[in-house]
């Protein structure tokens, strides 16, 4: 037991600083007096309270962390959190009357935390604002991994960062430090995150939202959530200048933040433009938004200059696993829906705010398949696979194929368990694809013209699993289930 006291000690810290953040909800409640004043600050105490708890009951433990205990700590945290998220929902809800069940408030608040933008309520348009800034807020939170602004002040506890940003990091390349110091690259990190976060939400402003929607959508866009404080989504504003600043975000935030890091810390553009991972992202994301458009003016549904707007739009929105939504676009050929659903996979870059398979696991696997193939023609080829000029390591490729082969078998068995509960077979495939994804906007059931609410409380709370596994990543945690985990 005493093994696990740091990762305990930790995890009481990190509960008590979220409480912290329902100060911004609470603090907007006062401003426009929306009768949430004490959800949020009963929210708050208890939230504070149960992490001080926990942090007293292993304050003893000052050991160093390893990497099992980083592994373990992300998982809790993701798995924790989203439960003392769900408090101002469940009391807001019930002071409005409109009693909210658990699994409903824990699956809004996974979905939140784990940026995927799935949704069970409706109605959203007259809920107090402070209940939806909260909801929106989470997915910022989230956006980034709340994990790495911990990280950034570990060292001021005394107890280093490094294995727990290498759990937290996306994507398989987690060795890679951007600075010296794991803290320092932490901060560098949120600093770009928050300073997309302010030109998005200027952007919002300018394009026509109201202040109050402009942060809102801001909190959603930069960590490409797609949670709105509208039922209809982007479809209520109907503005071509704020979906193109919103499509602008969302292609902004599919790169790799370390990129933007390196450029600005180095002084050179030409990092982020060199970057082949970035390159392939855009051109699946534009190239696919551009095939979209011009199948839906095919087949006649829109004059051209609409079906840009309207393909290029929903398929970046879905690809980069934002989800937002101006049309129904199941009234679409099959193809359109389905395409933009599967780009939702691999369509976002490591290190990026968004889910999926990400594109450079993607180009791993394709060169790795690439070389073998070489390699039957030339058996004794020794040239190894690259991505650009460089060398992809052995440990990476494995890393790689590993974490595909959970990928695809997770998705087999999400699938089959919510066939097994009687959803249909569209349903199931796109739920567990956007629960995975982290994307939250599915078809048929779930798609632009239902919500998750549709579902019984067994498929939603296998929903919600399948978000946390698609935030951790698989790996960390599937790690957890060896016994030579376990094993000191």
């Amino acid at each position: 037991m005493r093994d696990v006291l740091p990762v305990l000690r930790l995890l009481g810290l990190l509960i008590m600083l979220f409480s912290a953040t329902m100060l911004l909800p609470l603090g907007t409640s006062a401003l426009f007096e929306d009768g949430m004043l004490l959800v949020h600050l009963r929210s708050a105490s208890f939230t504070w309270l149960a992490g001080g708890l926990l942090w007293l009951s292993a304050r003893s433990a000052r050991d160093e962390l390893q990497p099992r205990h980083g592994v373990l700590l992300v998982v809790l945290t993701w798995s924790v959190l989203p439960l003392f998220a769900t408090l101002p929902l469940l009391l807001g809800m019930h002071a409005l009357g409109q009693p909210m069940s658990f699994t409903h408030a824990f699956y809004e608040a996974t979905s939140g935390l784990t940026t995927t933008g799935g949704t069970v309520m409706s109605g959203v348009d007259k809920l107090p604002v402070s209940i939806n800034l909260w909801r929106c807020f989470l997915q910022w939170l989230g956006g980034m991994g709340i994990l790495i602004l911990v990280v950034a002040v570990l060292p001021f506890l005394g107890m280093g960062g490094s294995q727990l940003f290498r759990a937290e990091s996306p994507g398989p390349m987690k060795e890679t430090k951007l600075t010296p110091r794991i803290a320092e690259t932490a901060k560098g990190l949120w600093l770009v995150y928050a300073s997309i976060s302010t030109l998005c939400a200027l952007g919002y402003w300018a394009a026509g939202m109201t202040p109050m929607d402009a942060v809102m959508h801001m909190f959603t866009t930069v960590s490409l959530g797609g949670l709105t404080p509208h039922d209809a989504s982007f479809a209520y504003f109907d503005s071509p200048a704020i979906e193109s600043v919103a499509i602008a975000v969302m292609l902004l935030c599919s790169a790799n933040f370390a990129l933007y890091f390196s450029a600005i810390s180095k002084q050179r553009s030409d990092i982020i433009w060199k970057n082949p991972e970035l390159r392939i992202t855009l051109i699946s994301l534009i190239g696919g938004g551009l095939l979209v458009s011009f199948v839906i003016w095919l087949e006649g549904h829109y004059e051209p200059l609409k079906a840009l707007r309207y393909g290029m739009f929903h398929t970046i929105s879905i690809a980069t696993t934002t989800g937002y939504g101006i049309t129904n676009f199941e009234v679409w050929p099959p193809f359109a829906p389905m395409f933009m659903l599967l780009l939702s996979s691999f369509a976002t870059s490591a290190g990026s705010t968004g889910g999926g398979i990400k594109t450079l696991r993607v180009l791993v696997l394709f060169q790795q398949a690439r070389h073998e193939l070489k390699r039957m023609v030339h058996p004794r080829l020794v040239q190894p696979p690259r991505i650009g000029q460089n060398r992809i390591p052995d440990h990476i490729v494995r890393a790689v194929v590993a974490y595909t082969v959970l990928y695809v078998a997770t998705v087999l068995v999400m699938t089959l368990l919510l066939l097994a509960s009687d959803l249909d077979l569209v349903s199931a495939f796109a739920a567990t694809l956007a629960s995975i994804n982290c994307t939250g906007l599915g078809l048929a059931k779930v798609g632009p013209t239902s919500n998750y609410a549709v579902l019984t409380d067994f498929q939603i709370w296998v929903c919600s699993i399948g978000m946390i596994l698609g935030r951790l990543e698989l790996l960390s945690f599937f790690a957890l289930l060896l016994p030579s985990y376990w094993k000191r």
